[in-house]
């Protein structure tokens, strides 16, 4: 049998894939991240055995995924948002690839692009912000590469969106102003999507003020750059004057 690893979007039920949603209303076993998923998610496969794997480890996942496999069963792993970003993915398909488990992978809507719906912004900017950075930093969870520095990506001006890294706000946004301007634009978005989501919009001068008001521990990212302004030039994609080939 087949594990599909499955991205279950931001945590809406009503925002995975229709794919997504086959797979789960089949399946036999599902392991969920319950610390990020609205648990209206797992209403698509109420027969299925529920497996909560925010307590349980990478070894103690791969048992229940290799075990259930070995018995036949349809398996679903669910990631929050999707699962090329910090899911890993690579790990555990290493592990199940060891034990001669198949496995595939369904993608799923991520969490910054839900956090940009919600803000209503483009993150792409004409003449402001062509490029997006998805990264997080250091803190309690693996250690980043030398040569991915926060001040190397700033220092490039585009629009960053930072993960796993709402309790280090503060520090994050005094490195950034550096670069970007204590004014510049910033945006917390919490559980974007569902019910007890929560949008916090600033400046790299305030939002962390604003993040430990709230509380906020987990669940959240953060969007930083002059493209969450609006203020810029118009795609020239799009423009009248562009000059168009003839059929």
């Amino acid at each position: 049998m087949t594990v599909h690893f499955v991205g279950a979007g931001p945590g809406a039920a009503d925002l995975i894939t229709l794919r997504a949603a086959s797979l789960l209303a089949a399946a036999d076993v599902v392991l969920y991240p319950g610390t990020y998923l609205d648990a209206e998610v797992l209403a698509h496969c109420p027969d299925a055995r529920q497996v909560d794997t925010q307590r349980l480890d990478l070894d103690q996942i791969t048992a229940v995924m290799v075990s259930a496999a070995s018995d036949g069963l349809e398996v679903v792993r669910l990631t929050s948002g999707d699962p090329s970003l910090y899911s890993a993915l690579a790990e555990q398909t290493a592990r199940l690839d060891a034990t001669g488990v198949a496995w595939d992978v369904c993608p799923g809507v991520p969490a910054y692009a839900a956090a940009a719906a919600v803000v209503g912004r483009e993150l792409t900017v004409p003449l402001v912000a062509q490029s997006v950075v998805l990264t997080r930093t250091q803190a309690r969870s693996t250690a980043m590469p030398a040569s991915e520095s926060l001040a190397a990506f700033a220092a490039t001006r585009a629009t960053l969106v930072l993960h796993l890294a709402i309790t280090r706000t503060r520090s994050l946004a005094d490195s950034l102003a550096q670069e970007y301007g204590s004014d510049c634009p910033a945006v917390v978005v919490h559980r974007a999507s569902q019910p007890d989501e929560l949008v916090l919009r600033g400046t790299l001068a305030d939002i962390a003020d604003r993040v430990e008001s709230a509380g906020l521990r987990q669940a959240a990212v953060i969007l930083v750059g002059w493209a969450l302004a609006r203020d810029g030039g118009e795609s020239w994609l799009y423009t009248a004057g562009r000059a168009r080939s003839t059929p």
